[in-house]
């Protein structure tokens, strides 16, 4: 095995491409973490690299939902950096959307394979090098969303996959005590990313109105995985939520 002996710790970032993956990469960047970068495209990674300052991370370009890309990518990652500290499980997407009558079981297939096979799969993947490496241990945190816990009209299949996602996080964290695996989980509120671009001009609500919504940097998002990133594994955040202050989730809108 070829690898490339460093003193900082290791992090791959699904999604890191825009939004949230990519200011989360910036964030670890700047604390003195080495990257492994995973999306779809190789240009947005190589973009969000050179925005990090960090033209040595390793961009892969990966599509969360085919195992065989994921544990390229996984694989990768052990022949550059010979270990892994940090999965930030962070692809995902919002689907087609729509009255739940209309929605085309394709399109809650599609959802479904990302959101939480695609997160299943490269947590395995994690958790399997960090279980096999030495010193042994790491930590796995996932996004989930405002939406693992009260849902947006016309949204099922996004809503059903970040609940799942919780339940992913709770068996990771169990399963991974023996090993030194912490698991946590995100739930973010109206970052602004090029999925929320709909709340600054109006986005549907429960009582079938049309309203603007406040938003927050990603960098706010971002700060919180650092720290949560950084903690000893002998303590871990296992829930966080960190919204737009006055988004209409607390309370009754």
């Amino acid at each position: 095995m070829n690898t490339e002996h460093t003193d900082h710790k290791v992090a791959v970032v699904t999604g890191a491409g825009s939004g949230i993956g990519r200011a989360v990469a910036l964030a670890l960047a700047g604390a003195g973490w080495s990257l492994a970068l995973a999306g779809r495209r190789a240009e947005p990674l190589a973009r969000t690299a050179a925005a990090a300052g960090a033209p040595e991370a390793l961009c892969v370009t990966t599509d969360v939902t085919d195992e065989q890309e994921v544990t390229a990518l996984f694989a990768a990652v052990r022949e550059r950096f010979g270990r892994l500290d940090l999965l930030f499980n962070n692809a995902g997407t919002f689907g087609s959307g729509g009255p739940l009558e209309d929605l085309a079981a394709e399109d809650w297939r599609a959802v479904v394979d990302v959101n939480l096979t695609g997160a299943f799969l490269c947590a395995q993947a994690a958790y399997r090098l960090m279980k096999e490496q030495e010193p042994q241990g790491g930590r796995i945190i996932n996004n989930g969303s405002i939406s693992a816990h009260a849902p947006r009209p016309h949204s099922v299949a996004y809503t059903a996959t970040k609940h799942a996602v919780t339940g992913l996080t709770k068996s990771l964290s169990l399963d991974g005590r023996p090993y030194r695996i912490a698991s946590g989980q995100i739930d973010i509120g109206n970052a602004a990313t090029e999925m929320t671009e709909r709340m600054r001009t109006g986005t549907l609500q429960a009582n079938g109105e049309l309203a603007v919504e406040p938003v927050m940097a990603a960098a706010d998002v971002a700060r919180t995985v650092l720290h949560m990133a950084e903690l000893p594994l002998e303590a871990n955040v296992p829930f966080v939520t960190v919204m737009a202050t006055n988004m209409p989730y607390v309370g009754r809108g």
